[in-house]
């Protein structure tokens, strides 16, 4: 039988290719997963263990201050021991500065992290060695003087002063090693430079070192170095550098194998699509063979060796399709990594992929397996095939079938009852139990009702097929003949179609939360900020004494000139008491005049009734005060000897606080510059170009950013990175299944040879051969994309409101143009799948194919 499997492989070989890509794309994807997880997991543990030299044995205890340091150094055993104390501090020289960390000269060269470049280490208090990075930054070299500035806070005027310190440059290091990867290298000085800057920053506090890392004599057993560490300090943990640097690394790389997992779900999701396009070419396979099957039962073939040529032949193609996509994903991972290597230099990145067993072994075993099960069902059809079908004319197979009541009543119980989990869910979110307990229950009703949807496919798909063909079919012959033939075998068009369907359900699901979010997130900012920018000016902060006003006239004509900035409006901005009866309360007042305040407003209601005499109250400090429209309020400043004034109050839902006119203002005695200015972008701005710009032009002042632009371009940052990330790692399931699409097509061509070949004989020219496929294709590939854009904007918005009901309103909005082009994309792709089958069809000449075999 492994003869005739073979046979049978090398026969169908071209049948198989597509079913084997499949396959690859997915094997490919976990392989390549998980070498990137084996990269983040190296760079970490070169990292760590770089840090740690060529230290024999690392001590760690709380606390470990100078007495568990001189019991470690008196330790039998102990060449040298030294704490890990890590300190920041900046360092400037000819107007350049940076802040890098410093370390403490060790007190033994196999202590020491770094290596020497030029010059040498510091031996006394007041020198440094820089690295070689940093010091080029700042223009210095061995024998020049650089500036250690540290911040101190003095108790007596309660604030924080710098205190400046020359040292001596007397070396430079490199960080091989690559221990202080973030800060390209640590700026080492004197244990006494170091002691005492602790001392200072902790308020003569004795060193609270982080580790300890110590060398041995030559010749001392290590273990028996650790015993005796052990019985000196009981709760220390004495550790190898190799177990420290494992521990670690497996604490830091926590994230990374939690985004590895995630990224493994979407490779999971690729290999059930393949699953689907693996078992709908197995079953095609084992209709085209019924007459071989049948033959090989007559001459004494049973049933198990028949089920066991099925099984090995799909074991052949998932282990030879996943040793392909093994070195197709580590080869996209080895090129990722050198280009990533190239741009970015400083990044501690591996020049090869560490390559472990894991990486080559488990994805060949998970692409055998998916293949193994994917053709369970096809192997048991195979041996229902009776000996008697030899002996009946070879007719093109047709795998009709009807649904099975178990499957009727499975897939209703699981749709049924997961769209009520879903529902349970979003109703959960709305109450205190919060989106902690919605979120789960939500993701398993979401989960079991698409399984439900999956398992019924085979009940629906074809309806809603013929329901869309049936208009297609008044077309043409070409159109009603392609609207039969997807309903010719139910099965396998509902099998097609769910593989496609999957893809895009996720696609538009993640297209539709992710457009609720934003939706959401813009009427939230809307609310919370009244303007899109807010610039505060922090010289004029309290405290602060010289100030220097930012906001100049001058600044703000050239803010105003920015492209894309439609107002600039500036005002004084104070705290104010307020009282209304027996109530006494604070809030931030802004004057702006009433015409400023309408062209920068977001809502120009929210300025409504401001007038000298008036003051605009949002809805909120209202309710504090207990005040309506109409009533009287008493105001002034926040300080000792300020008139107050009586205000009338005009609530709106402004959500600044208070706003009253530059007149109302000075009845109250406030003398101060300008210090807030407003600023309203243009509608259909662009408004990360926009943000950059007015950045850019504040960037050296000491000024602060907020405002509803500044936070929708960082949410719509986040959003749309994590967006492309998904719909990238979802797009491997749409290639695989618009190759099932192909997949189909041609084996439908080749089952209907001499259907085609009659249909030639009798009138139907190459074209409308032609056209009849490429119908086929668009309804199989249209089907499953429509499908899958309805459950997907349901299930987007089931999330939305799953996730964001707990925060507030949610605005649902749908992806009008992502929905759009997934149409045109699996429109495109039908028609693109049904060229090379409609090549081999129309290349048969009608006599070859009404041939009898």
């Amino acid at each position: 039988m492994i003869r005739v499997t073979l046979a049978q492989m090398r026969r169908s070989l071209p049948r198989l290719v597509s079913a084997g890509i499949a396959i690859l794309i997915g094997t490919a994807f976990v392989a390549a997963t998980l070498a990137a997880g084996g990269v983040f997991t190296r760079t970490a543990y070169d990292a760590v263990s770089g840090s740690l030299a060529q230290a024999d044995l690392v001590v760690r205890q709380e606390p470990l201050t100078d007495v568990e340091l001189a019991t470690v150094r008196a330790t039998e055993g102990v060449a040298a021991a030294d704490g890990r104390l890590s300190l920041w501090a900046e360092v400037a020289s000819g107007g350049e500065s940076a802040y890098p960390e410093f370390t403490v000269r060790a007190s033994d060269d196999r202590l020491e992290a770094q290596t020497l470049t030029a010059g040498r280490y510091p031996e006394a208090p007041g020198e440094v060695a820089l690295p070689g990075p940093l010091a080029e930054r700042l223009g210095v070299g061995v024998g020049d003087e650089v500036s250690v500035i540290r911040y101190l806070w003095d108790e007596e005027d309660d604030t924080v002063r710098p205190q400046a310190e020359p040292f001596a440059v007397v070396g430079t290091t490199a960080d091989a090693g690559r221990a202080f990867v973030q800060t390209e290298g640590a700026a080492i000085v004197h244990a006494q430079d170091a002691l005492r800057w602790f001392a200072e920053d902790t308020d003569g506090a004795a060193p609270a070192y982080e580790s300890v890392a110590l060398v041995l004599d030559d010749g001392a057993d290590l273990e028996t170095v650790r015993a005796r560490l052990r019985d000196a300090l009981p709760e220390a943990s004495v550790q190898t550098k190799d177990e420290r640097a494992a521990q670690i690394t497996a604490e830091l790389t926590g994230d990374s194998q939690a985004l590895t997992a995630v990224v493994l779900a979407f490779a999971a999701v690729a290999l059930v699509v393949a699953a689907l396009v693996v078992a709908n070419t197995f079953q095609v396979l084992v209709a085209q063979r019924t007459r071989t099957l049948a033959l090989l039962r007559c001459v004494g073939a049973d049933k198990r060796q028949v089920r066991r040529s099925v099984l090995v032949e799909a074991t052949l193609l998932g282990v030879a399709a996943s040793l392909a996509g093994v070195l197709a994903g580590l080869g996209l991972a080895q090129g990722t990594l050198t280009v990533l290597g190239r741009a970015n230099p400083d990044v501690p990145l591996p020049d090869a992929l560490p390559l472990t067993w894991s990486v080559l072994v488990v994805p060949v075993l998970v692409g055998a397996v998916v293949t193994l099960v994917a053709a369970l069902a096809p192997a048991r059809a195979a041996t229902r095939v009776a000996p008697l079908a030899a002996l009946r004319p070879a007719d093109a197979p047709v795998l009709r079938g009807r649904a099975g009541l178990g499957r009727v009543v499975l897939a209703g119980l699981l749709t049924v009852g997961g769209f009520g989990l879903l529902a349970y869910g979003i109703l959960l979110a709305g109450t205190d139990a919060g989106p902690m307990i919605a979120l789960p229950v939500g993701v398993l009703g979401g989960t079991l009702s698409f399984v439900g949807v999956l398992v019924g496919a085979v009940l629906w798909v074809p309806r809603v097929v013929a329901l869309i063909g049936r208009p297609l079919a008044g077309t043409g012959a070409a159109a009603r003949l392609a609207a039969a033939n997807t309903l010719r075998n139910p099965r396998r068009t509902s099998a097609t179609s769910a593989a496609l369907l999957i893809g895009v359900t996720l696609v538009t699901m993640m297209s539709t939360g992710a457009a609720s979010t934003r939706a959401t997130l813009e009427n939230e900012l809307t609310a919370q900020f009244p303007v899109d920018a807010l610039v505060v000016d922090q010289t004029l902060a309290p405290g602060v004494s010289d100030p220097d006003p930012a906001l100049t006239p001058d600044l703000v004509e050239r803010l105003a000139t920015i492209d894309g900035v439609a107002a600039v409006a500036t005002m004084h901005t104070v705290g104010v008491e307020w009282r209304s009866g027996d109530r006494l309360g604070y809030e931030q007042l802004r004057s702006i005049s009433p015409e400023a305040a309408r062209d920068a407003l977001l809502a120009p209601a929210h300025a409504d009734g401001l007038a000298d005499g008036t003051v605009v109250v949002g809805e909120a400090a209202a309710r504090d005060a207990g005040v309506v429209t109409g009533d009287a309020l008493e105001v002034r400043l926040d300080a000792e000897g300020t008139p107050s004034v009586a205000l009338e109050v005009v609530v709106t839902d402004f959500p600044g606080g208070m706003i009253v006119t530059p007149a109302t203002l000075e009845r109250m005695d406030v003398q101060m510059p300008v210090n807030e200015a407003w600023l309203r972008f243009d509608d259909g701005a662009d408004l990360v170009s926009t943000m950059d710009e007015v950045q850019a032009e504040l960037a050296e002042l000491p000024v602060l950013v907020l405002g509803a632009a500044l936070e929708r371009v960082t949410y719509e940052q986040v959003i749309n990175t994590m967006l492309a990330v998904v719909v990238g790692l979802l797009a491997a399931a749409v290639v695989i299944a618009l190759i099932g699409v192909a997949n189909t097509l041609s084996l439908s061509v080749i089952e209907r040879r001499r259907e085609s070949a009659t249909l030639r004989a009798i009138g139907m020219s190459r074209g409308q051969l032609r056209a009849s496929l490429a119908v086929e294709g668009v309804l199989i590939a249209g089907v499953g994309a429509v499908l899958g854009s309805v459950l997907g904007v349901g299930y987007g918005f089931a999330g939305a409101l799953t996730t964001l009901r707990g925060a507030g309103a949610v605005s649902l909005a749908l992806p009008w143009r992502d929905l759009a082009l997934v149409l045109a994309v699996a429109v495109a792709a039908g028609l693109l799948a049904s060229v090379l089958p409609a090549r081999s069809a129309v290349r048969t000449s009608p006599v070859e194919a009404l041939a009898v075999e």
